[in-house]
């Protein structure tokens, strides 16, 4: 052996025990055989204790279930205690019921590549399909009733996700087209080949509760994704992820006043910015307070999960999650659950506060 051969096999070996003196972090194990979390979760993070009381000591992140290939659209049936839940690219609709937290069967297969679910004053669901580009609401016999698949301009993109307004039972629904950009999310048509929008503007929609007329709220946001409403609906928050393919859109939540059937004031909520790092906000809910709770992903470890802002926007609370989330809604009977999709699988936390509103 040679003087250089010695001290290049010297270097080797002192760089195998640099390693192997390296601790290495255990990645947290959920599931049936995961160890128990101990208390409190180090995983549920308080930014601003003066105002974030929602995170609890005693309770921890349980991961209820996984498997899918992109869950989303999560929505809490209050009087049959069930959460209905998308799996988009397997086409299929899943359902967990309350009495024992697990995912029991699929709710709808096929299920149109739906994105988003909400039930309405009657507790009817009411599903945002890619594969049809349409809005549609299951009725008590089992037909589907199309709510709207055109708005005046055309043909929409593919509906996203939406919630119902109790006073009028209007619809209001976002369109940024994602399920019409690809086959695996629904159907990618020849327009989307070369460009991010399908068809028409990326937009905001309302479907009117009692003669069904649409009529577009905004198009300010370069694709509004997720929305929900202040306590008090005088708000409108609602996620914009343009930046999966404008290189000029913000990643921030928007907040627009609500005027009857209009929106005004468009301005924005929320940055999506931590430590210099910045994801996309996807779902959104608000809870009793007046916060928003907003899934976010698309950065790593630290940041991926659901961040909480307070009603000035200020970030005062973060869930950190393994994978990337995309939607959120409180459930269970006292509305006290948070139950987040994130990718794969599907996770809950208890949180001492409430859901502002039912789904």
């Amino acid at each position: 052996m040679t003087h250089g051969e010695s001290l290049a096999r010297r270097g080797v070996l002192t760089g195998i025990a640099a390693l192997a003196a390296t601790p290495v972090l255990a990645q947290r194990a959920y599931g049936p055989n995961a160890p128990p979390q101990r208390y409190p979760d180090p995983d549920i993070i308080t930014l601003d204790p003066r105002r974030f009381g929602a995170a609890l000591g005693n309770a921890a992140i349980r991961r209820l279930h996984t498997g899918m290939a992109w869950a989303e659209g999560p929505a809490w049936h209050a009087t049959g205690r069930f959460l209905v839940f998308s799996d988009i690219p397997n086409d299929e609709a899943l359902r967990l019921t309350e009495e024992n937290m697990r995912v029991n069967r699929r709710f709808r297969s096929p299920s149109g590549f739906s994105n988003g679910n909400t039930f309405d004053r009657e507790g009817r669901q009411i599903a945002f399909r890619h594969y049809h580009r349409d809005v549609v609401r299951y009725e008590p016999d089992g037909r589907i009733t199309i709510l709207a698949a055109r708005a005046p301009e055309g043909a929409f993109n593919a509906p996203n996700d939406g919630v119902v307004l109790p006073s009028d039972g209007s619809i209001w629904f976002t369109d940024p087209g994602y399920g019409a950009l690809m086959n695996y999310e629904g159907e990618r048509v020849p327009q989307s080949a070369d460009s991010p929008r399908p068809f028409m503007k990326e937009a905001v929609w309302r479907i009117d509760g009692q003669s069904g007329e649409v009529t577009k709220l905004t198009d300010a946001p370069f694709k509004p994704n997720g929305l929900c409403f202040s306590p008090d609906y005088r708000t409108c928050y609602i996620a914009d992820t343009g930046a999966s393919h404008y290189p000029d859109a913000k990643k921030q939540i928007w907040a627009f006043d609500v005027d009857g059937p209009r929106l005004r004031n468009g301005r924005t909520f929320a940055d999506m910015t931590l430590d210099g790092r910045a994801g996309m906000a996807d779902g959104i809910r608000a809870d009793e307070r007046g916060n928003i709770w907003s899934s976010a992903g698309w950065v790593g470890d630290g940041y991926d999960g659901v961040h909480i802002f307070a009603p000035n926007g200020d970030r005062i609370g973060q869930i950190k999650l393994p994978e990337i989330c995309s939607n959120v809604c409180f459930g269970g009977t006292r509305r006290n659950i948070l139950f987040m999709t994130a990718s794969q699988s599907l996770y809950a936390v208890a949180v001492e506060t409430r859901g502002a509103h039912f789904c």
